[in-house]
């Protein structure tokens, strides 16, 4: 195949199909949030890659502030960053929940023109605040490098942790949406609001708790972010598209949907880039995903729900 030997290609395709878990990777974290927010409460958020880029530059202000101030906790400054981007992030969500969400529910369209006027509000604000130009974050000592798989493999170690870390918080949000009373309280209004309601559930402080963290899961992939790419005011709007490719692919209110959908894309867009240019692969995968739509419009995975 275009003058590879079989050797060479299954060095490319393990090359490749681990560059796709790093990008499922981020696809999962920015659409983990997205899907709790689309699934539950109908919002199209435009703006999910701003609450992103927030997360990445608390992650940049962090790494700046250890690197002054605290030179001999570096080794240490991602994990306070981790947090320090759920919060900012997760903070701002509430906001804008109570501040304009609130207002609009039951009108997507009101709120996919409300959000992406905030995207772009919150693009210029990057841009005074931080700068036109991208910046990046210096890694610890500890996530340089790579690991040898074998003579042509090689494995970045700071890709590694992007992948432990996108387990873990998928762990977590299967936990709080799965077995904790929260969780319960999200599903049951997912499910049936009106009748979530009249059993005493206060639908509103779920839905401001559920869009806050969805946008502090938001804040995370911001952090992972830097880990694989550049932060600039607009970054976030590279992966706004796919993510909710990802979300409406596997199935707006599974869990398991997004993680499937978001693990095919993220493959078939790794592989077909080192082949093609990777605006042809973005288009094919679209392409593909259309089809498999118009056979399955609910997505790869949908609730079932007794009517």
């Amino acid at each position: 195949m275009l003058g590879y030997s079989f050797g060479e290609l299954g060095s490319i395709f393990a090359m490749q199909a681990f560059a796709g878990l790093i990008l499922f990777s981020v696809f999962v974290l920015m659409a983990l949030g997205l899907a709790i927010i689309f699934g539950q409460m109908g919002v199209i958020n435009m703006a999910h890659g701003e609450f992103m880029i927030l997360g990445a530059y608390m992650t940049y202000l962090c790494s700046h502030l250890f690197s002054a101030y605290l030179p001999g906790l570096y080794s240490i400054y991602f994990f306070v960053a981790m947090i320090v981007a759920f919060i900012a992030s997760g903070a701002l969500g509430l906001l804008v929940e109570w501040g304009l969400i609130r207002h609009l529910y039951r009108r997507p369209l009101d709120t996919l023109l409300a959000t992406w006027g905030l995207s772009l509000f919150l693009q210029q604000a990057y841009r005074s605040t931080f700068g036109a130009r991208e910046v990046g974050v210096e890694l610890p000592n500890w996530m340089m490098g790579s690991t040898n798989l074998s003579d042509t493999i090689q494995i970045p170690i700071n890709g590694i942790f992007v992948m432990v870390l996108t387990l873990l918080i998928t762990l977590a949000v299967y936990l709080l949406i799965y077995r904790s009373r929260w969780g319960c309280q999200v599903r049951a209004v997912v499910q049936n609001r009106t009748m979530a309601g009249a059993v005493g559930i206060n639908t509103e402080k779920v839905d401001r708790y559920t869009f806050g963290i969805g946008c502090g899961i938001a804040g995370i992939a911001g952090s992972a972010f830097t880990m694989i790419g550049s932060t600039g005011p607009t970054a976030g709007q590279l992966y706004i598209v796919d993510t909710f490719l990802v979300v409406v692919f596997g199935g707006a209110q599974s869990l398991l949907g997004t993680i499937a959908s978001a693990f095919t894309i993220s493959q078939a867009q790794s592989t077909m880039e080192f082949f093609l240019s990777g605006s042809m692969a973005k288009v094919l995968a679209l392409l593909a995903v259309v089809g498999i739509l118009m056979l399955r419009p609910q997505g790869l995975f949908v609730l079932k729900v007794r009517r």
